[in-house]
């Protein structure tokens, strides 16, 4: 019998659960608290309502939001200087992904010695982290619930990805209705983010039942709820559906890990200012092709997940249909197409193509995959 673990924070999930932020902090022992963010969500509203949270709380807090796209690590620095300057003991991270991830990255250099390079890779971090509660305002990420932590070397040009245990928040506060203020396109990218989290975790050779039932759960929701939330943004249904998709996706990945998608993912996002999952939804389906070799009868189950008819059909025959059906709601719903699209140069990929071969995210791709393969991949997305 294969011997599993699943970790997980606790998670509070519906409309208005942003509010309970504050005294959700103070269960935690919490005196005062790092508020980290970024400048849209400041715009859209968001922060105000967390902060309005502490103080019903009678809960000090400071704020940084001092971050950029793919968050750096020069930025991590900043955010713990002022952690220990304002003598913080708990961080509430409220955003997309580069904003809980670099509330994990400051949590991290706030309690533990050395730099983010120290603690590249699996289970590095050995002292305690101080408590976190995550809200993300995107269903997309996932890294309110997961234990990875996704932090660019700038030096480098090479996204760091810090998998542990430790990294997994205490709190995961899910409100759907901070989707209604996010545009068609962000809303489009950060669902097919969270398809390609769900599909990577549910062919990964790490995946398990409690993965599995998170993954496929995740997959049905987006085949039915991305489009209607792409299309209207106070459609409350669908962003609810699509909160629920973005964190059983996250569940799936954080215990199963990922794939040649993410691995390629990082090494384009270390180098270019780019957002996640708009390179995701280019990458996802010349990955699919490449990993169905290794898993044809899960490719099957994906497509059926999606609702297609695989009746009176091999499991060869029914699999590809999976990935026709990516590349058909990744056009209907107006992603990105080409590499080039986004401005990646061709003379980039033998550097990335390395780069990505390394990334901890391979390790558990069905298909093994050489660094010809990759640069290969990625000529096929350019």
């Amino acid at each position: 019998m294969q011997v599993s673990k699943f970790v997980m924070p606790e998670v509070i999930f519906g409309n208005e659960s942003i509010h309970q932020a504050g005294e959700s902090s103070l269960r935690l022992g919490a005196k005062k608290v790092l508020i980290v963010s970024d400048q849209g969500v400041i715009q859209a509203g968001w922060l105000e309502k967390v902060i309005e949270s502490c103080n019903r709380a009678n809960l000090p807090y400071a704020t940084f939001y001092d971050l950029t796209t793919n968050p750096k690590d020069y930025e991590a620095i900043k955010g713990k200087n002022v952690y220990l300057e304002q003598d913080c003991d708990a961080i509430i991270g409220v955003g997309g992904g580069s904003a809980i991830d670099i509330a994990k990255a400051i949590a991290i250099l706030a309690t533990n010695s050395g730099t983010l390079q120290d603690y590249e890779g699996v289970d590095k971090i050995k002292r305690p982290l101080p408590p976190l509660v995550m809200l993300p305002t995107t269903a997309g990420s996932g890294s309110e619930v997961s234990q990875f932590a996704v932090i660019v070397d700038e030096e480098r040009k090479k996204k760091m990805t810090i998998v542990s245990k430790s990294l997994v928040p205490d709190i995961a506060i899910i409100d759907p209705q901070t989707l209604t203020s996010k545009s068609p396109h962000l809303t489009a990218f950060t669902g097919l983010d969270v398809l390609t989290h769900a599909i990577e975790a549910f062919v990964s050779i790490a995946a398990t039942p409690l993965t599995n039932v998170q993954a496929k759960n995740a997959i049905s929701l987006v085949a039915e709820y991305l489009r209607p939330s792409v299309a209207s943004k106070v459609n409350l249904e669908a962003k609810e559906k699509m909160a629920m998709a973005s964190l059983q996706a996250g569940l799936a990945f954080s215990n199963a890990i990922l794939g040649a998608v993410h691995a390629m993912s990082h090494a384009i996002g270390g180098r270019f200012p780019l957002l996640h999952g708009e390179v995701n939804a280019v990458l996802l389906p010349h990955v699919m092709e490449f990993n169905f070799l290794a898993a044809p009868r899960k490719f099957m189950t994906i497509a059926q997940l999606f609702g297609e008819d695989t009746q009176h059909m091999s499991h060869i025959e029914a699999g590809k249909k999976a990935i026709d059906y990516v590349k058909t709601l990744s056009l209907e719903i107006g992603a990105p197409q080409r590499l080039s699209h986004l401005g990646i140069e061709e003379k980039a990929l033998a550097e990335m193509s390395q780069i990505a071969l390394d990334d901890a995210c391979m390790i558990t791709n069905p298909r093994d995959i050489t660094i010809q393969e990759v640069e290969r991949l990625f000529r096929q997305a350019l």
